[in-house]
Order: structure tokens, then C-alpha cells, then sequence
């Protein structure tokens, strides 16, 4: 499995100079070499290679540095056309779709340049990086990172990395290749999570992580941007700039705590995970005015994500479930009635007058459905008698 690891560059003030003039020349380089890709109806990068190539050279970006600028646009497009070709960018006609279609791509001064090995070299013991600039060959570079992920970059790095530049700070992305677990073919049952706002994660486990926390940090972040934004001043406007990840950042770090929690579990008792399918879930829910930003500031895919690449490492199973009825069907005797729900946090059936907390009896239905996914899909599996 693939997974990048980000480590921090601590160039000298001199390097970092260098670094992010080559960041904008060679950025510069490709929005020249889209509008070419663009005049020429995006050949194939081949053929687009011939148009542009020579001028890459000129312009003095190194051979690999030239080959790499006309690659990454060539594959910008093709997202384009993914995301076109899936609705991401609306209907044909629409405002968004046709001005995207409209113009050729454009890149950002600071987007990521990819490096393979004869551009950059790693000395890990010292933590420095050799890489090539405009400005030609940058030794004993510095980079920071946490100790798992040296030990990670040491043993599984492969590919290119990319160069970019975040908030000032200069980060190389490298991607290791690690070797995933054997999957486990005969799990013991299935964990049932349920994903929420209140509660962000609920497992039939018993395991519950309290939303609270992080609501209440969403809340702190948003009252701040309101004020600062009122304000306006250039100071106000430095300090938008430096806070604007770090909602970001909490999120993320809460949902790989949560979820490496969930696995975890998983894989010692030797089960499996059973997610419910929640795409499009945000255009079909309608919510009052009040409880949007809620819904548009649910991280569920993110945490849906970790879970799914941190199962795929530990080899733990894991299937996603139909999420109808999940909250109104009770998990003892599999009665179905809305009024089941009392409220956001109780549980009462109707039928045998079970209560418990709603999130865990949901829990409890997914695990149930996930265990019937599963053996539906091995049976699928099993080649038909001759």
C-alpha cells in the first residue's frame, strides 16, 4: 500500500531562497506548457514533449526537471477530464463546468513539483536532502520529521517526492510503499461503526468518541475568524493566514486517533469492520439553517478513509453496509418503527421495549448487516458446481 509521509524542510535562509525561486519558475514553466496543451487540444505527453520540451531547456530547467513540469500537466488534465466525466464540476452547461473548460489549467507559485532520485537524494542518519534547483545541486538541506516516519521513509520509500510549499513552510511528500498484513479471510463477527456528529464514532464494541471536544474547537476557530475578519487590519489578516490549517490539523489528528483505536480493536479480537455507505449523504439530508455548518464541517469521509487504508494495513476486513433504518430498527428483536428513536440519544423499542443509547444499537445493526455483506460476498466467491 501506498502512503505519503510529509517531513518539514529547515533550509538556510540562502537555500530557502533558492527553493522557492525554483518552486515559481518551474510552476511558471508549466502554466506556459498547459496553455500549449490547451491551443493543441492536450496531445498525449509525448507528442506534447516535442512542442515544448526545447523551450523547457531554454528557459533552464534541467532535463528531469523539464520532463517532470510536462508530465504533472498532462496529468492535470486527465483529473480535469475524471472530474468532468463524474459530475464533480456540474452539468454540461453550467458556470463552473464551462469556465473550467473554458481556459487552461493553472498553477499555483507554490504547487508541488514532483522529484524523482536523480533529483534528490536522501541522507537519513543526518537528516538532510540533496536537491536540485534553478540554481543547480542544494546539499546538507535539513528536513524535521517525527521518528516513526524516518523509520518509515528508511525502509519503504519509493518514487518521487513532491516539493511544495505550504503557509511559507517548505515540506517534501514522499511516497513509501509498505507491505499490507494478509488479509483475514475468516473474521470472528464484525465491529459495527457508527458515524455521527454528536458522537464521531460509536462501535458496537463500546468504544464512543465524544464529538464535543472537537465541536467546541470548530466553535472557538469560527468565533475567532468572525472577529479577526471584522477587524481587517494587516495584522488580523497575518494572524487568518497562520490559523487558516488549524482546524484542519485538529480534525485530522482527532479522526487518526479515533480510528487507529477502532482497528486496533478489530484486530486484536480478530474481527472485522462494518461501515455504513454514507455518499451523498450531505445533498440528500435537509437540515435547518442552524445545523448546516454542522453538516459541511462533518469530517465522515475523512475518518471513513483512515479506517479503510489503516484496516488494509493490518489486514483487518472491512465492508460497508446499506445505512437505511440503521437508527430505527431495534438491534434485539429487528423491529422497525420511526418512533423507536426518542431522540438524538435514546434508543426505545416499541415492539420489545429494549432502550439503550441510540448510537449503540445502530452500531449494533451495522455489525449485524456488515457479517451478512460478508458472507454474501464469499459465497459470491464460490465457483458454481460443474
Amino acid at each position: 500500500m501506498k502512503i505519503v509521509v510529509q517531513v518539514k524542510l529547515m533550509p538556510e535562509a540562502d537555500q530557502a531562497a533558492v527553493l522557492r525561486s525554483t518552486l515559481r519558475t518551474v510552476n511558471e514553466a508549466a502554466c506556459w506548457v498547459s496553455t500549449v496543451a490547451f491551443e493543441r487540444g492536450v496531445p498525449r505527453e509525448y507528442e506534447l514533449r516535442k512542442h515544448t520540451y526545447a523551450e523547457l531547456k531554454a528557459r533552464g530547467l534541467g532535463a528531469q526537471a523539464a520532463q517532470h513540469v510536462i508530465k504533472k500537466t498532462r496529468d492535470a488534465y486527465t483529473t480535469l477530464k475524471a472530474n468532468i466525466r463524474a459530475g464533480n464540476l456540474g452539468k454540461p452547461g453550467s458556470k463552473r463546468r464551462t469556465r473550467a473548460e473554458s481556459k487552461p489549467v493553472v498553477f499555483r507559485p507554490e504547487a508541488a513539483q514532483p522529484y524523482d532520485d536523480r533529483c534528490l537524494s536522501w541522507q537519513y542518519d543526518v537528516r538532510t536532502v540533496s536537491i536540485w534547483t534553478m540554481a543547480g545541486r542544494l546539499k546538507n538541506v535539513r528536513f524535521a520529521c517525527s521518528a516513526d516516519a524516518l523509520k518509515m521513509l528508511r525502509e519503504y520509500r519509493r518514487g518521487e517526492s513532491d516539493l511544495i510549499e505550504r503557509d511559507g513552510v517548505l515540506y517534501l511528500i514522499a511516497t513509501c510503499d509498505i507491505p499490507e498484513k494478509p488479509l483475514n479471510e475468516s473474521p470472528s463477527g464484525f465491529v459495527g461503526v457508527d458515524l455521527g456528529i454528536v458522537n464521531i464514532a460509536t462501535a458496537s464494541t463500546g468504544y464512543r468518541a465524544a464529538g464535543r471536544g472537537l465541536s467546541r474547537h470548530r466553535e472557538r476557530q469560527l468565533d475567532l475568524r468572525k472577529k479577526l475578519q471584522a477587524k481587517g487590519t494587516k495584522s488580523a489578516k497575518r494572524l487568518l493566514k497562520k490559523r487558516s490549517r488549524k482546524e484542519a490539523r485538529h480534525t485530522a489528528n482527532v479522526n487518526h486517533i479515533v480510528s487507529k483505536t477502532i482497528v486496533a480493536a478489530a484486530e486484536r479480537t480478530g474481527s472485522g469492520i462494518a461501515l455504513e455507505d454514507l455518499t451523498g449523504i450531505r445533498s440528500r439530508v435537509r437540515l435547518r439553517k442552524t445545523q448546516r455548518t454542522s453538516l459541511h464541517s462533518w469530517s465522515f469521509q475523512q475518518l471513513g478513509q483512515y479506517l479503510a487504508y489503516k484496516a488494509k494495513l493490518a489486514g483487518v476486513p472491512l465492508v460497508y453496509v446499506d445505512p437505511a433504518y440503521t437508527s430505527q430498527q431495534c438491534s434485539e428483536c429487528h423491529h422497525i418503527e420511526r418512533k423507536n428513536r426518542v431522540d438524538q440519544a435514546t434508543f426505545a423499542c416499541r415492539s420489545c421495549g429494549t432502550v439503550m443509547h441510540a448510537d449503540d444499537n445502530a452500531s449494533r445493526n451495522i455489525a449485524r448487516k456488515g457479517e451478512v455483506v460478508w458472507t454474501a460476498g464469499r459465497e459470491s466467491r464460490v465457483p458454481a458446481p460443474a
